[in-house]
């Protein structure tokens, strides 16, 4: 059985648009399919290209219209693979668009979202983010003289994007810095991108920190790592269904989960129509069961490991230091 899948989940063939519902994204006004299709698993070698481009033709035939992806994933492949599913037949228009940037100089942010977006062959994204805000540094470089924002706010004056966000799993403490930094800059964050899922409030929770700041600032929420990477489901506490259902039910315009099979896209297009089912108590009792299992962080790896750090390994997507950011040298003995 593939990590993640619940047998016996299935979808109701293709379908429109009212078969999925919808969101609002924050105070963009768009309005979302409330499960996103992730970028990363398309691009894995495992999953052959054209499989790829039917799981996204399929997920926008049937009502799912917001579509993940980075410039890092698979060394671009997962762009390349969405870029030529989005080139045939109008699909294009059917979807929410989304990729992410490593870049935190301009220089280095603006080459990275034109490589993206020839990629994924079209002019402009709808959503574009910065990646992996992990560190402290992340929002101080962003924002610096000659930093990333200023290839990001050069995008959208050009058309390349119309919204901008930023994204993170590490520490909830991190995301808060990253607005309070906006806020001396005077931006205004379309979307923020963290993890939404069953161990979460127990642990260095970004649900409990972070999500109730968006929702007051009406920035679109979009939830991610609902298993962990399919590693909360080998605590044996919780099923994939269970995780879906769970996240969905949390204040998340998207919830964005991988999908490298039609089972898998079955399954999540199912827990789009089902979630709302699930009652108060039923949360309740998903959240008693992995108290103890989530009390240490240890099935959320992303949180307490560089496993899914990949800015770290490859620390020159970054970019360099902003040549602006001059360090003072302490002062002598």
């Amino acid at each position: 059985m593939t990590a993640g899948l619940v047998t016996g989940a299935s979808g109701s063939g293709a379908g429109g648009n009212n078969d999925i519902p919808y969101n609002t994204l924050g105070h963009t006004g768009e309005k979302v399919s409330c499960i996103g299709m992730g970028g990363f698993h398309l691009g894995k070698k495992e999953v052959e290209e054209s499989v790829a481009i039917k799981l996204v033709h399929s997920g926008l035939d049937r009502g799912l219209n917001f579509l993940d992806n980075s410039w890092d994933y698979n060394k671009g492949e997962s762009e390349i693979r969405m870029g030529k599913a989005l080139k045939d037949g109008g699909y294009r228009k059917k979807a929410f668009l989304m990729t992410k940037i490593d870049g935190r100089t301009k220089e280095e942010a603006a080459k990275q979202i034109d490589e993206s977006l020839k990629r994924l062959q079209t002019d402009h994204v709808d959503l574009l983010q910065f990646h992996e805000v992990i560190r402290y540094d992340d929002p101080d470089r962003i924002f610096a003289k000659g930093g990333a924002i200023e290839a990001f706010l050069d995008a959208k004056k050009a058309g390349k994007t119309r919204y901008i966000g930023f994204t993170g799993h590490k520490d909830p403490h991190i995301h808060l810095y990253m607005l309070e930094v906006a806020d001396k800059h005077g931006f205004v964050f379309d979307s923020c991108q963290l993890p939404v899922n069953v161990m979460d409030a127990h642990y260095r929770s970004f649900g409990k920190l972070v999500v109730p700041e968006l929702v007051k600032r009406n920035i679109g929420v979009l939830g991610m790592k609902s298993m962990g990477d399919s590693v909360i489901l080998k605590s044996k506490v919780v099923n994939a269904m269970q995780c879906l259902h769970y996240s969905l039910n949390q204040p998340v315009s998207v919830l964005i989960t991988g999908i490298d099979k039609p089972e898998i896209l079955d399954q999540a297009l199912e827990a789009a129509k089902t979630y709302k089912n699930v009652s108060k108590q039923e949360l309740t009792s998903i959240l008693d069961k992995t108290k103890d299992a989530a009390s240490s962080g240890q099935w959320e790896l992303f949180k307490i490991s560089a496993h899914f750090d990949s800015t770290a390994k490859n620390p020159d997507w970054l970019g360099g230091e902003s040549p602006h950011v001059k360090a003072v040298a302490p002062p002598s003995a």
